[in-house]
């Protein structure tokens, strides 16, 4: 057994020196050294790591962490939820999430259009520039065949490096949003179908694509950044071909209740989707911290 050693901490400490201070001690700090070790290693054997991203992440100011990753040729397939990548197109659109507080009169910030993500304000106004920018770049959306290239199309009109979508085109790292309808992306593509417009995209194509990397890539890693669908999305992929080497899961649910984002990886095994000798962790925390922790590591 090796001792627990107290977490000593310097002037002017390094992350990569904090986390290494994480893994002599214990609960939630090695789950954080733990995650930083085995991300290093997924990068150190170039694995094709599929990310899930769920949750509030871009309203909370996680969305460059995930552009690093894309651009450090971490992240080799991303599949997130419809909110991400509409909060993604917002701020690429000009508009921004602002400091607020979970206090605040929600009546009182309903009359003035200011919406509330926990501790985070948004202008209700973003909606007439996503409408806005629809109704301008139907035409060039409409004819695409999956989700996949529709969102490509997309990061591509606009254009923009500190976007998710942006970077994931250039990159050609495929996009997957299995529940895209449940988003103001999938609102404001409603709102030009109900103007009698066609829109050609088919979720199972999508379906298809996720399935065939699966099948294709044979040294294979998961991280889900808080469950939900992209996490089960990945999972029932991986279940038909050989499963992931390596994993890491950073939630704040728990197990119990039988829900995906709480499910810890190890079940995965009694699945097929995680391997029996796969190296992984399941880190509860609150995703803000415990991310840019975990990649700082690596990138030092």
């Amino acid at each position: 057994m090796k001792p627990i050693k107290p977490v000593k901490i310097k002037k002017d400490i390094k992350c990569r020196e904090l986390i290494d201070e994480f893994s002599n001690a214990s609960f939630g700090a090695r789950r954080i050294a733990e995650a930083s070790e085995i991300l290093k290693t997924i990068k150190r054997e170039n694995c094709d790591l599929f990310f899930g991203f769920a949750g509030a992440m871009v309203p909370a100011g996680m969305k460059q962490v995930v552009i690093d990753m894309i651009n450090d040729n971490i992240i080799k397939v991303f599949v997130t939820t419809g909110a991400n990548i509409t909060h993604d197109l917002i701020e690429a659109l000009g508009h921004h999430h602002y400091k607020g507080s979970r206090y605040a009169d929600d009546s009182k910030l309903h009359k003035k259009g200011i919406d509330r993500i926990y501790d985070v304000f948004m202008k209700n106004e973003v909606y007439q520039s996503l409408e806005k920018f629809f109704d301008e770049n139907f035409d060039k959306l409409k004819d695409k065949k999956t989700v996949n290239e529709f969102l490509w199309e997309i990061g591509k009109i606009i254009d923009k490096e500190d976007s998710i979508l942006t970077t994931c085109y250039k990159k050609k790292i495929p996009i997957f949003c299995p529940a895209i309808t449940d988003s103001g992306i999938g609102l404001m593509i409603w709102n030009n179908l109900i103007k009698d417009k066609k829109i050609e995209f088919n979720d199972f194509e999508d379906l298809k694509e996720i399935l065939d990397l699966t099948w294709a890539m044979k040294n294979k890693a998961v991280m889900y950044i808080g469950g939900g669908t992209p996490k089960n999305y990945i999972q029932q992929a991986m279940q038909f071909t050989n499963p992931a080497k390596y994993g890491i899961q950073i939630t704040m649910d728990i197990p119990e209740t039988g829900g995906s984002s709480g499910a810890e990886l190890k079940e995965g095994i009694s699945w097929g989707k995680m391997d029996e000798k796969a190296k992984f962790v399941n880190v509860h925390c609150d995703a803000t911290i415990a991310l840019p922790l975990i990649y700082s590591y690596v990138k030092e």
